[in-house]
């Protein structure tokens, strides 16, 4: 047999297993059915928002020479987005007052801000770069 094949098998049985302990541990929770509504939420946020969202980006986006710049953007703001939004629509007090020390909503959106000035920057120095080429007529 293959040895790829195997570490693919290998690799399939292990994520079996690791489903079965899953749905074993949620099965042994005394509250399991909160974790269900919440796991059917999570499927019907992602179907029905998330996932039709980036589609329709990535057909905007699609076939523009900056492509990769949005890409990009969109995979840190996202990064960011999941990292943060946790923390703030966890609701009641913190469990630590130090956990939350700081108005991380007003720093999310900061921080998003400043990926979106990144992203659009470089777009806007080429634009420019080539309206002054066309007005003085040269190619470099």
């Amino acid at each position: 047999m293959n040895p790829l094949r195997t570490l693919r098998y290998a690799v399939g049985g292990l994520g079996v297993g690791l489903i079965g302990l899953g749905a074993w541990l949620v099965a042994a929770e005394p509250a399991s059915g909160n974790v269900l509504v919440w796991l059917a939420g999570a499927l019907v946020v992602h179907d029905g928002l998330l996932a039709p969202l980036v589609l329709a980006v990535g057909l905007l986006i699609a076939g523009r020479p900056e492509r990769g710049l949005w890409r990009g953007a969109m995979v840190i703001a996202g990064s960011v987005v999941l990292v943060t939004l946790p923390l703030l629509l966890r609701p009641g007090p913190a469990p630590n007052p130090s956990a939350l020390p700081l108005p991380y909503g007003r720093n999310l959106m900061i921080v998003l801000a400043a990926v979106a000035v990144g992203a659009v920057l470089p777009h806007l120095v080429r634009l420019w770069r080539q309206r002054s080429q066309r007005r003085t007529g040269t190619d470099g």
